[in-house]
C-alpha cells in the first residue's frame, strides 16, 4: 500500500467513522441517558464489531452477499426493522433517572452484532475493502484497512458518547429530553434512506 492510498485510507476512515449515523446517533442518546462510563461497553461493541465486520467483508462476505442477493435483502430488512425498535425505545424513554433505573445501555455484544444489520456499516465496509486494498497483497493491506479503523473508529464513538454527557445537564429537564429523545429517533430512522433509496 501506497503512502497515498494509506492517507487517503485514514482521511476515508475518520471522515465516515466521526460522521452521524446509527451508531453514532445511538452513541449521543446512550451518552445522554445513561451517561460515559455506562456506555463504555456500547462504545467497544461498535469498535470491535465493526472491525470483525470489515474482516468477514474482506475475507469473501462482500462476495457472498453478491452472489446471494435475498441474504443482502434479509439482511437489509433486519436492519431497517431493529433500528426502527431502538428509534422507539429512544423516543420512549422518559426522565434521566428512570431510563438509569429502568433501562440498560446497550452491551458490548448486542453492539457488536448490530453492526451485521447497520446499512452504513456494510457500505463503509464493502467501499473500504474495495477501494483500499491492493490485490497483489490482498490479506495484509485487508488487515490494514480493519486496522485502520479499528484505531478511529474508538475515538469517534467516544466523541459522540461525549458529546451526549455534555448535554446531560441541559436535558436534565424532562421536556428537553423527551425532545432531544424523539429528534435521535426521527434521525435514526432517518438513517434507514440509504436502505430504501
Amino acid at each position: 500500500m501506497s503512502f497515498e492510498i494509506f492517507v487517503a485510507l485514514v482521511v476515508f476512515a475518520a471522515v465516515t467513522s466521526v460522521t452521524p449515523g446509527p451508531n453514532n446517533l445511538m452513541l449521543l442518546a446512550s451518552g445522554v441517558n445513561f451517561g460515559f462510563r455506562r456506555t463504555v461497553p456500547h462504545m467497544a461493541g461498535v469498535s470491535i464489531g465493526f472491525v470483525v465486520l470489515l474482516l468477514a467483508v474482506g475475507a469473501g462476505m462482500g462476495s457472498l452477499l453478491t452472489t446471494l442477493p435475498w441474504l443482502y435483502t434479509a439482511l437489509k430488512i433486519a436492519g431497517g426493522l431493529y433500528l426502527l425498535y431502538l428509534a422507539w425505545k429512544i423516543a420512549t424513554s422518559t426522565t434521566l433517572e428512570e431510563g438509569e433505573a429502568a433501562a440498560r445501555p446497550m452491551s458490548f455484544l448486542a453492539a457488536a452484532a448490530f453492526q451485521w444489520v447497520n446499512p452504513k456499516g456494510w457500505v463503509m465496509a464493502v467501499t473500504a475493502m474495495g477501494a483500499y486494498t491492493d490485490p497483489a497483497n490482498y490479506w495484509l493491506t485487508m488487515v490494514i484497512v480493519a486496522a485502520v479503523f479499528g484505531v478511529l473508529t474508538a475515538p469517534c464513538c467516544a466523541l459522540w458518547a461525549g458529546m451526549g454527557v455534555a448535554l446531560r445537564r441541559w436535558l436534565s429537564e424532562p421536556r428537553r429530553l423527551r425532545i432531544f429523545n424523539i429528534v435521535m429517533a426521527v434521525l435514526l430512522v432517518a438513517s434507514l434512506w440509504p436502505l430504501i433509496r
